[in-house]
């Protein structure tokens, strides 16, 4: 008998045992029949955060054919785009990523087929959570408190959303899977996929779950800031509205964000550099990584970073205008540092499996762009510009990473427009110059519909189809075909 997601789906009624809350696999003493505790039921949560790490081989062991060693997200959006580059001197090492970065892949690449398991991962271990945080007694039964235990579960629901987010905008149509998958025939009634409308509805939903259950506060918890906030949760409200189209609901929610203490930082880098984690006002979500914990919990990205894994494409070097300090900050191309990977500027972490500087997800910068873009899309200019002038007004006011003030002159303000294509266009490069690295430009692109236009222009053979990807075939074959392919594949 054929089986789809075995290893992620079926979930064996099993749970994280009493471990390290964000390293454990989600496996140990609990069925419904048996032992339940609090500490089961916060590792039910914490271990779902493992798979937005860039710690090395959570998924196997060395498996760089499946893609399955380091989350994908630079490979898929970066190395994909216009960009990045596999490698400062390419030498055919890890071919399926040069098939990535040329568009010549097929739907047996390991880059969908990692970004596929990574999320349905994710989403196995909170629907465990979910479940169990759902129980009429669990409280009762474990002792959790209420506050705890509804912070939990807006983590969960937020974390969910977060996953079928990455499916649905690589993917399109995915299989919506909403609770634990306990049998084989489970598992093929789930297999089918579920229209990528009715996957959005679901994110919605359990994004307005998760904002009534956390704390009205820019921390969830004063003692673990790396958890899920509402501020996380508001943000991805404005992200899925951007994607969708609704300009109008993305203004007033990232003003929201503002009343929870987000703000621009000073200087540029604080985004980005250890010292700065969780005191900085402007990080809304992003992983938190630490050196020395056992099992590993570092930023494993770095480690290939020593031999010049990922490098900037000549387009993305002069895309920058004259002087932005946000260029050395993201690539130091003399000593072929990616800065912004490293969270350093002197190239500390470089070939470090186990590096302690955060990933970071989503930031307020990033959100103060969606609501210029969706301003300028409902006609209300000047307030984009505003917008677009203050990103910039942070760049050039910040000292740049080899501690020399920025000229004068440098990133000066966009002046009064009322044409909307230009203005579409500075946010368009205000964007790349922003938040490159930051594995938002090919999504970017797609959802702009320019990606075709822009990758030719690069080089790249980007056709149609190209705006998701495959199916891992894998997981098709696996299904006995209930499983459809995107077209083109």
């Amino acid at each position: 008998m054929k089986k789809i997601f075995i290893a992620l789906l079926i979930a064996s009624f099993s749970l994280v045992s009493c471990q390290d809350e964000l390293d454990t696999e989600p496996t140990g003493l609990s069925t419904k029949e048996g032992l339940v505790t609090a500490t089961v039921v916060e590792n039910s949560i914490s271990s779902s955060y493992q798979l937005l790490s860039n710690t090395l081989n959570i998924m196997g062991e060395w498996n760089w054919n499946g893609g399955l060693v380091f989350q994908n997200d630079y490979i898929m959006q970066d190395i994909a785009s216009d960009d990045m580059e596999k490698k400062w001197n390419s030498d055919g090492d890890q071919p399926w990523i040069d098939e990535i970065n040329n568009f010549t892949f097929t739907s047996t690449n390991g880059g969908p087929n990692g970004l596929w398991k990574y999320n349905y991962e994710g989403i196995k271990r909170l629907n465990l959570g979910i479940e169990l945080l759902t129980r009429s007694d669990i409280e009762a039964v474990t002792g959790i408190s209420t506050d705890r235990k509804k912070q939990l579960l807006g983590e969960a629901y937020f974390l969910r959303s977060y996953y079928y987010f990455s499916l649905v905008t690589n993917f399109g149509d995915v299989p919506l899977i909403v609770k634990p998958v306990e049998s084989l025939e489970e598992a093929f009634a789930v297999s089918v996929r579920a229209d990528k409308a009715v996957v959005w509805n679901k994110i919605k939903a359990d994004l307005i779950l998760a904002q009534d259950l956390l704390p009205n506060s820019k921390y969830s918890s004063t003692t673990e800031k790396w958890r899920v906030s509402k501020g996380a949760v508001i943000a991805l409200q404005a992200k899925v509205a951007l994607y969708n189209q609704k300009w109008a609901e993305v203004i007033p929610l990232v003003d929201q964000l503002t009343t929870l203490g987000y703000s621009l930082n000073a200087n540029y880098f604080d985004n980005f550099t250890v010292a700065k984690e969780y005191s900085d006002s402007e990080v809304i979500f992003s992983y938190d990584h630490q050196s020395n914990i056992v099992p590993k919990r570092g930023n494993g990205i770095c480690a290939p970073l020593g031999w010049g894994f990922f490098a900037p494409s000549t387009d993305f070097l002069n895309s920058f205008e004259p002087n932005d300090p946000r260029k050395l900050y993201t690539v130091d191309v003399p000593n072929q540092n990616i800065n912004k990977m490293l969270g350093s500027t002197n190239g500390t972490n470089k070939g470090n499996d186990d590096a302690p500087n955060n990933k970071v997800y989503m930031r307020y910068a990033d959100a103060l762009l969606w609501k210029a873009e969706a301003l300028n899309e409902t006609g209300n200019y000047s307030e984009a510009i505003t917008i677009i002038n203050q990103i910039r007004a942070r760049a050039r006011t910040t000292i740049t990473a080899n501690g020399a003030p920025v000229p004068a002159g440098t990133l000066p303000d966009r002046p009064i427009s009322s044409d909307k294509t230009t203005i579409k266009n500075w946010l368009i490069s205000e964007r790349r110059a922003e938040l490159g690295f930051e594995n938002q430009r090919m999504l970017d692109l797609k959802r702009w519909g320019i990606a075709k236009e822009v990758m030719t222009a690069h080089g790249k053979n980007f056709q149609d189809k190209h705006m998701l990807y495959p199916i891992p075939q894998s997981e098709i074959d696996r299904s006995a075909g209930t499983l459809t392919q995107n077209p083109g594949y």
